[in-house]
């Protein structure tokens, strides 16, 4: 299954109902949405910084990663970015690849 990277910022409103709900309820939340997409949660991260917490994850493909980051981004709590994580073993498969490319101005 692909891995995914979620990185989300909270609102205000957002905020507030971590506050009142505590990070373990937000951790439970997001385990059971992605159960419900047929995936897994590996791991969850609350931050300083560019976002407010990472979560790690696999879900069986990227339409179900959509479908999870629209959820949030719909709800008005959260903004969510959806980063596509790839194994060494990708990666080195893609290294590999041919590609037809001409850079610009050549």
């Amino acid at each position: 299954m692909p891995n995914y990277l979620w990185k989300v910022s909270y609102t205000t409103a957002g905020a507030k109902g971590v506050a009142q709900q505590g990070a373990s309820s937000r951790r439970d939340a997001v385990k059971h949405a992605l159960e419900s997409l047929g995936g897994k949660l590996e791991a969850v991260y609350f931050a300083f910084g560019d976002a407010d917490v990472y979560v790690i994850g696999e879900l069986p493909d990227h339409q179900s990663a959509a479908a999870l980051s629209l959820a949030g981004n719909v709800s008005e709590a959260m903004t969510v970015q959806t980063v596509v994580l790839m194994t060494p073993e990708e990666f080195d498969a893609a290294t590999r690849k041919e590609v037809s490319f001409r850079p610009p101005g050549e």
